[in-house]
């Protein structure tokens, strides 16, 4: 019984502590990485600096969202399983509910016209080329990966599809796997986790069984739920780069289809950066649009859970993968081609459905050079964005 309880009260621990970064962590992936040291390192204690290391070092191989996959990994460290699952819903659902709710107002209020939602639109043009650049920096840091990077923008351009984008990763991991193997590192440091060998074959026989029933099923089903839980479950799989990236890859399954327009998507997506936590919580507002809070709960859910297949998969054997050469050459040129992949977007849909006048670009800049330049947080970003686009609209 002691055990038993000891055991809930790590839980309770692990819930509030995540649900304080999930009111808290604002500014992307790469500040919740810092909030997560703050909290977890440097005030409980619960991992030392090297351990924290090299489970970041491992999410950044893992398609999905890596601050989230970082802090399912330290709950699971924790408190087992379980301790990854409380960890991931104290820090994801207050961005859960604020998106939910503003996709209700949406929809109530036809709030498509609103000035706000037009600002929110150039706020993201701002925070995309943002990203853009500093995901370019990182990722890009010579011509064969700018190459890479140029030519998956172009493809991407000119024949825009989910698929497409997909054939340009994998066509990008085999270009790695050739001329890119010589930049790896050569020591790398070992990291252990108890999930078992079979565990993690098993997790990971999951998540490639539900990529090939899904879609068959959702072929001979006009079930709009089983047609949310295959595209959000499929992006989730595959986006690499983070949550950004999330951005064309949905945008492509969703929009062309009719299932939201280009307004509504990049409204949401503008929201998105007003809030705390991870931006793969940008499903939960998609979901709300095409079906309600129900559509909500199962586009969150079928986005998320590859990453808990992916972590349960990949932590047994990673540490081996790690050391070769071969696999770090896949890497590199897979996230050049991800590049790639945002700069497209950052054209279509954003730019193209966003800046229509010289003051909306105006605002842009200068939002922009606030984000970049000076280091306003995203969430102040969004403020002065929307106020921005009211002064705008009294000016003009």
């Amino acid at each position: 019984m002691s055990k038993q309880k000891n055991k809930f009260q790590m839980l309770i621990e692990i819930l509030l502590a995540s649900t304080k970064l999930g009111f808290t962590s604002f500014g992307g992936p790469v500040a919740h990485l810092a909030y997560f040291k703050d909290e977890y390192i440097d005030r409980r204690k619960w991992l030392d600096d090297k351990t924290y290391a090299d489970i970041i070092a491992v999410c950044q191989f893992l398609p999905g969202p890596a601050s989230s996959q970082v802090g399912i990994s330290i709950g699971m460290l924790r408190g087992g399983l379980l301790g990854g699952l409380v960890s991931w819903i104290g820090f994801t659902v207050p961005s859960i509910i604020v998106l939910i709710i503003f996709a209700l107002m949406y929809q109530t209020f036809d709030l498509g016209d609103a000035t706000f939602i037009h600002s929110l639109k150039i706020v993201a043009a701002a925070v995309v080329l943002h990203a853009l650049i500093g995901m370019g920096q990182k990722l890009t840091p010579d011509k064969p990966r700018i190459a890479i990077s140029l030519v998956a923008a172009t493809i991407m351009l000119l024949f825009p599809s989910a698929w497409m984008q997909i054939l340009i990763i994998v066509g990008a991991g085999l270009l790695g796997l050739k001329f890119f193997q010589d930049k790896a590192e050569s020591k790398v440091q070992p990291f252990s986790i108890r999930i078992s060998k079979k565990l993690g074959l098993t997790s990971l026989g999951t998540l490639i069984s539900l990529l090939i029933i899904l879609p068959l099923l959702n072929r001979i089903s006009d079930n709009p739920f089983l047609n949310i839980f295959d595209i959000f479950f499929r992006v989730g799989s595959l986006v690499f780069g983070g949550g950004h990236v999330v951005l064309p890859m949905i945008e492509r399954e969703v929009v062309p289809n009719g299932l939201l327009t280009a307004d509504e998507f990049l409204a949401g997506y503008g929201m998105a950066q007003a809030v705390p936590g991870p931006l793969f919580t940008f499903s939960s507002y998609l979901g709300t649009m095409m079906e309600g809070v129900t559509g909500a709960i199962v586009a969150t859910i079928a986005i998320f859970l590859p990453s808990f297949l992916l972590i349960i998969a990949a932590l047994p054997f990673l540490n081996e993968l790690r050391k070769r050469v071969s696999f770090q050459g896949i890497l590199m040129g897979v996230n050049a081609s991800v590049v790639g992949i945002l700069l497209a977007a950052f054209y279509d849909p954003v730019i193209s459905s966003s800046i229509f006048s010289t003051a909306d670009f105006a605002l842009a800049v200068i939002l922009f050079g606030l984000l970049n330049i000076w280091k306003v947080p995203a969430w102040l970003i969004v403020l002065l964005g929307v106020a921005g686009g009211y002064v705008v609209q009294l000016i003009s």
